[in-house]
């Protein structure tokens, strides 16, 4: 049996905003020409559900969009980034010094060290599929403590590996499960205690995988060859235990999601601008991060002052932090899809141009275009998602089928690029075309999505 429209809709509306769904996501006021399919497929038990949530929901207090509570869950969060996208941002440093003859693993090719950073951040968004039901039973604490411990144990057994295997299960496993672990609370509690300033306020955490980014390889390339990989490896464990102890004494769960979240929605298959941009994550994600792996290895071999090439990735991640905070400005007004797709197109514009940079200036400008417009590409895919969700129950499911098809992405861009690059170094123009060609198709599947959501009438927020 189905549901009369006005019931519905009247439903769906009245939890517009709502900021207790799964993985903590809201959805905003565009519904567009999927409001009939939900009225013709939505049953009793559907509307019973929804009527309980919103009794509960009124019962609980407004969201405070604001005030000292509310900025401490943001300066915990800008933590919990700083040591979970963070450590893989700043995964380029490792990569150098391991490739290098000195290193730690000279031997090993750059295909299979990018293995390490990849799945790292691989596991990180995997994770999320078993680690939002956790936190949406109310395990918030528990998924703080045991991801910092992870994290910090990680690195701090990474300084104790003497071969390959040894870093990989440190590194990649333990610090990527632990990241996991981190990451889904850094963004699912925005929405409680935010509405309007909520996509600000997740480019604002969202800052922090940068600068963590810019600090942590200055920090190792600085103390490596004055106290050796072991103790500057521990200096950087040090650094995430006390920067990790800040999320914990001030981040608090406002209240307990309603409902338990599903791991796989299939009527999200029938979506075209659901499908489309959750394929355009998988090209994103497998392009992104190639030049925040492979920029100073690029600079070596133009002849590039190692020092100077090393300080690429500081470039490009402090680019990168103003490249999330305005665009994250901007989509809370326009709409997060109107804001990436442009984004991406012209990051693979630049992506593109990088095969022209054979000397220090075009490097630099490179690494600090690439940073700026890439940030954007990495803050504002979740509150895509939620815009792309016609029903708010589904978000968080919906959040975790994206965040694991991106992670596929992430898990083969950057080896397929080591491959490419080969053991002498020599592939960089066919490291630099997969990055932009990933990018670039990303960026046009994300116009399809917007086509099939809103049409190509500019004017509407989505």
């Amino acid at each position: 049996m189905t549901v009369p429209r006005d019931i519905t809709l009247a439903n769906i509306r009245s939890h517009q905003g709502d900021p207790y769904v799964p993985c903590s996501c809201t959805l905003h006021d565009t519904y567009g020409p999927q409001e009939d399919h939900l009225a013709q497929t939505l049953s009793e038990d559907d509307v019973s559900k929804e009527l309980e949530r919103e009794k509960t929901i009124a019962e609980q207090p407004p969201i405070p969009n604001g005030g000292m509570l509310a900025w401490l869950q943001v300066l915990g969060s800008f933590f919990l980034f700083f040591n979970s996208w963070g450590i893989t941002n700043a995964f380029g440093a490792f990569q150098t010094y391991y490739n290098s003859p000195g290193g730690l693993l000279p031997t090993v090719s750059n295909s299979n060290l990018s293995w390490i950073g990849s799945l790292q951040a691989f596991l990180m968004l995997v994770v999320g599929i078993i680690t939002g039901p956790l936190y949406d039973a109310g395990y918030f604490r528990h998924l703080l403590y045991f991801g910092s411990f992870l994290v910090v144990f990680g690195m701090m057994m990474t300084s104790l590996a003497g071969n390959y295997w040894e870093v990989l299960l440190a590194q990649a496993v333990t610090i990527g499960v632990g990241s996991g672990c981190l990451f889904i609370p850094s963004v699912a509690i925005m929405p409680q205690y935010f509405t309007t300033r909520k996509v600000i306020a997740t480019g604002i955490a969202a800052s922090g995988s940068a600068i963590a980014g810019v600090i942590y390889p200055i920090v190792f390339y600085r103390l490596q060859p004055q106290i050796g990989f072991p103790w500057t490896t521990r200096v950087l464990g040090f650094m995430m235990l006390a920067t990790l102890s800040i999320p914990i004494a001030v981040m608090r769960v406002r209240v307990k999601a309603i409902g338990k979240r599903s791991i796989f929605d299939k009527a999200a298959l029938k979506e075209p601008p659901y499908v489309l941009f959750t394929i355009s994550t998988f090209f994103l994600f497998a392009g992104t991060y190639i030049p925040f792996f492979y920029m100073p290895g690029y600079g070596l071999s133009i002849g590039m002052d190692p020092d100077l090439s090393f300080y690429t990735i500081a470039m490009l991640n402090a680019a990168s932090t103003f490249g999330r905070l305005l665009p994250s400005y901007i989509a809370d007004r326009a709409g997060p899809l109107n804001v990436i797709t442009p984004f991406t197109i012209i990051t693979a514009i630049i992506a593109f141009t990088w095969t022209a940079a054979h000397n220090l200036g075009g490097v630099i400008a490179i690494s600090l275009l690439y940073g700026l417009f890439s940030g954007a590409l990495v803050s504002l895919p979740p509150s895509t998602i939620v815009h792309l969700s016609p029903k708010l129950g589904a978000v968080g499911t919906r959040m975790g089928m994206t965040f694991f098809i991106s992670g596929l992405g992430l898990l083969a861009g950057n080896p397929i690029a080591g491959a490419i690059l080969g053991s002498d170094n020599t592939g960089f123009l066919g490291v630099q075309l997969l990055c932009a060609c990933c990018v670039l198709a990303s960026g046009i599947l994300m116009v399809g999505s917007r086509v099939f959501k809103a049409g190509v009438h500019i004017g509407v927020r989505v």
